[in-house]
This record gives structure tokens, sequence and C-alpha cells, in this order.
């Protein structure tokens, strides 16, 4: 047994470059990238086997305020055969509870790692051998050998696998535009840069809600150049995920002229006022309450968000109208849009619990059973008649909210895989432009720009990537708001390489090769 390291990962474990942003991912929906999953059987494939699931604990995170009740626990129970112990801890305490955990030597059979910013933190320690490769044995185990083998990749460690994923959407993003404001105004739906730019100059300028005063604008956004409106815009643009391939060598996103001229875009939009001026210091409740209370007509980041915004901004104007768009192609025509690597977290399997092989194939038992319809749909809806129902082949939650919310949802963050490998019940969306963000969500895949370097690592970039990360932020920003010209921003980036960026590329480009 190889015992872990008494190291202690600090709070600092959620920070990497490009990275933390992507922890904000809700739990909404799943990958449903299907392509390439294990789906067939041949004749290499290892026989399937029955293991008895075995006795074992489960460290996970909670997203609510108190612990669930074990009811819903005691049927998974039931219905895998298998002997569990939850260890909730609430998930604002996640990262420290990991960390000590891990220095202690104390960690349980089954881990979920808070989101990939931690995942990536503990690959030294799964170098070190500290947990169970897993790879060799998913062909064993009927569903789980079913899970998207894209997806999958993307979490393994030097070809490695030691992980089962909890699916996420590839890319949720667009734009949710006031539909009543553009029908107002004559405008069309936005398909490209040059539209999009035209519905925000209007929103601004034409007096959209017909009040007769000079009180809207076009675009909200806030201070998250990932999860808010750049990096979609950017995607348009033509501009790499993170990382792209220029003249046979993988260079960071703002080394390309497409960066630019995001930042050209979005400098004219605040230049007119066509955007909130305040964006890079905006809130995420801050950049959504201009939408919801009729100051801004367009919103861009997850497309799902157009629920929640109707529900509130209807209670403010019942007659506002709400509607999302994808396909915003960019100058050469094409549209495209980046992509998550498909995964949210993943458990793993320490060696320090897991003492042998066969209790290893007892845990993988019970996770293989969560990879079917019938406890998935119990794990995330909870029981039918109870906690939902069926409509039309889609999950409708009750209208009890408190009632989900405490006995069901934290057990939504135990899922393995997504919809289209563990068979669960999609949502039923009974608000019609979340029935259409939901296809759009789908569509995203086709056009899909996706970060080369997900499976490859770079230690310098784990050692530094916060503080090198910070630097571009700002600089991004500063020549937004006009604080640098192109010069001044190139010098930040030649800083970027000299504080250890010039090392990265190196680093990442080796594993690159590697990996061809």
């Amino acid at each position: 047994m190889v015992k872990p390291k008494k190291k202690v990962l600090g709070l600092s474990l959620a920070l990497m470059l490009g990275l933390g942003g992507l922890a904000a991912c809700s739990n909404e929906s799943a990958s449903n990238n299907n392509e390439g999953s294990k789906g067939s059987n041949d004749s290499k494939e290892k026989e399937e086997v029955v293991v008895e699931p075995a006795k074992f604990t489960i460290m996970a995170n909670l997203h609510t305020p108190e612990v669930p009740s074990d009811k819903i626990e005691k049927i998974i129970e039931e219905k895998t055969g298998a002997d569990i112990t939850i260890q909730w801890t609430p998930d604002s305490n996640y990262e420290e509870k990991l960390s000590t955990s891990f220095a202690t030597g104390t960690f349980p059979e089954a881990v979920f790692m808070k989101n990939i910013t931690t995942f990536l933190q503990f690959k030294e320690a799964i170098r070190d051998g500290q947990f169970w490769e897993i790879g060799p044995y998913l062909d064993e185990f009927p569903n789980l050998k079913k899970l998207n083998e894209t997806v999958l990749d993307n979490t393994k460690v030097d070809g490695k696998l030691y992980t089962l994923y909890q699916g996420r959407p590839l890319s949720r993003q667009g734009l949710i535009y006031r539909k009543d404001w553009a029908e107002k105004l004559g405008l069309p739906e936005p398909t490209n840069v040059e539209e999009f730019r035209e519905m925000a100059r209007a929103f601004t300028e034409d007096d959209p809600d017909g009040n007769g005063k000079n009180d809207t604008f076009g675009l909200t956004d806030r201070s998250d150049l990932i999860y808010g409106a750049f990096k979609t815009v950017a995607s348009w643009h033509n501009t790499p995920n993170g990382w792209g391939e220029k003249d046979g060598q993988l260079l960071p996103e703002f080394m390309f002229d497409e960066y630019v001229d995001t930042m050209d875009f979005f400098k004219d939009l605040r230049d007119n006022g066509y955007i909130n001026q305040d964006f890079p210091v905006t809130s995420k409740e801050d950049q959504q309450a201009f939408l919801k209370n009729g100051t801004a007509g367009m919103y861009v980041g997850s497309m799902h968000d157009v629920q929640s915004l109707y529900n509130d901004a209807v209670k403010i104007n019942p007659d506002i109208q709400l509607d999302v768009q994808n396909k915003i192609v960019g100058p050469d025509g094409e549209y495209r849009v980046w992509s998550l690597p498909g995964y949210g977290t993943v458990v793993m399997f320490p060696k320090s619990a897991v003492k042998d092989e066969a209790q290893l194939k007892g845990i993988l038992a019970f996770f293989d059973k969560l990879v079917t319809p019938e406890v998935s749909n119990t794990l995330y809806w909870g029981v039918e008649g109870e906690h939902y129902t069926v409509q039309d082949g889609q999950a409708l939650p009750s209208e009890d909210s408190d009632l989900t919310d405490r006995e069901v949802k934290p057990y939504q963050a135990l899922e393995i895989g997504e919809p289209q490998t563990n068979g669960r019940y999609e949502g039923l969306a009974t608000y019609e432009v979340k029935a259409k963000a939901d296809e759009l969500v789908i569509e995203n895949e086709q056009y899909l720009i996706h970060d080369p370097t997900n499976a490859l690592d770079s230690p310098t970039h784990i050692e530094k990537g916060e503080i090198l990360s910070q630097l571009i932020t700002d600089a991004t920003y500063n020549y937004i708001l006009g604080k640098l010209d192109k010069s001044g921003f190139d010098k930040v980036v030649e800083e970027w390489k000299k504080g250890g960026g010039e090392k990265i590329i190196e680093e990442f480009n080796e594993a690159y090769s590697q990996a061809k």
C-alpha cells in the first residue's frame, strides 16, 4: 500500500489559470456528446463479471444548507445491494476537508473532487501511486464501460484512467435577449457579430421600452472572462479555446489576433455605451438584475439561465418576452463555440482506504449500478409520484421545491455519467424558451472549439498559473477600458512569458507531442 504524503493542499487548491471558473457549471444536465462512447462490445473485450458491492464510505460535497434525510440513501442501498455511508461536507468547507483528509491519510474509499481544478491539483498524488488506476477494470462492468470515451480521455493522467466522471453539457453558451424589444424595433434575431452589435446599439439608443427616457443599454456583462460574455464572443471571432495551434506550436489564446479582435469588439461596445460601463467589476447577481429589471436587453452566457431570468423578470414586468440564439457567426462567416471538457467533477479511489483489487471491484460494482436508468433517476429525481412525475418521457419535479431540496438535491452530487450513458430522464421544460435552449445546447455540439491542453500537463502552469492568469485578465480589461493600447498589451504578454509563460508553452508542447 502506498501511503499518502503528509502534504497539505491549501485553499489555493481551487485556483488555476482558466480553470477555477469551470467549477461554476451548474448540475442542470449532462453532456449530449456520446460520439465515440463505448457502447458496443467486441471479441477482445473482457468478460463481464458479477461482483458484489462492498460496504464503504463516500466523501461528497453538500450544496444545500442541511444534510439530507437518508430516505434516498436507503433506496439506493436497496437497489444496489451496497452498504454505503456518505460523509456530507458543506461545499464552502470542502477543499479544507480534502486537504486535511489527504494530509492525515484519512480519505474514505470513494472521494469526489470538488471541481476540475481540485482534481488537477491531485495529479501529483495520482502519479505517486496514491489512487487506484481503474481503466483496466471498466470493461468488466456493463454500464461503466459505456461512459463517454472522449470525456474519460479528458480525465486521464499520463494516458491512464483513475476516475469516474459526472457529465456536463459541452457548451451551453449563447445569447438571451429581449424578444419584445427586438420586435418593437423591427430587429431580426442576430445571426452574425454585426447584427449582434446593431442590437446592442438599438437597445441603447432607440428607446426599446418606449418610455421616452435614455435609461437602457444593450449587453449586460460581469467580471468573468470565461462565463461572462467575453469567451463566447471570442469563439464567434474564432479565438482558440484556452490554447490553440499556430505554425505547429501550441500557444495561449491571448497570443492570437482573434483575441485582440475580441478585445476591440468589447472596447467598441463600452466606448459607445452599449454595455454596462463597470462590467469588469460587476457581479453575476448585478449582471442578471440589469436584464430582469428592464435596464439591459442582452445576456451572453449559459442559455439555460433563461428559465431563472424569466421567472424573476416576469414578476417585475408580466409582458416581458425572452428568446435564445446560439448561431452567431464571426467575420469569416463561420459559427464556433468554446467547449468544456465534458465533466464537472470526478470520483477517485484512494489506496490508503481501498486495500486491494477485490475491494475496488466491489466499489466499482456499486458505481456500475448508478449508471442505470432505475438507480440514476432515483439519485437525481427521487421517488416517482412523490418527488417528480414523468411527462412525455421527461421528469417534472414536484412543486414542493423545499421537499426536493431537502430530500433529493444533495444526492445529485453522486451522479455518474450523463443521461446518454446512465439513462436518467432529462428535466421537462415547461417554459418554451427553456425547451428551445435545451435544443440549442445539443446543437452546439456540432460547432465546438476544444481546448487541446485538457488532458495535458504543465508543472509550471500548476505552480504559477494563478498569478500569470491574473496578468492577462487585468491586461484584457485595461485594454477594453482604454488604459492599455496594443503595444501595452503586448508588453504584458512578454511579462507573462518571462514570468513562467515560456516554460508553460514548452511543457504543454512537449506533452502535446508525446500525446500525438
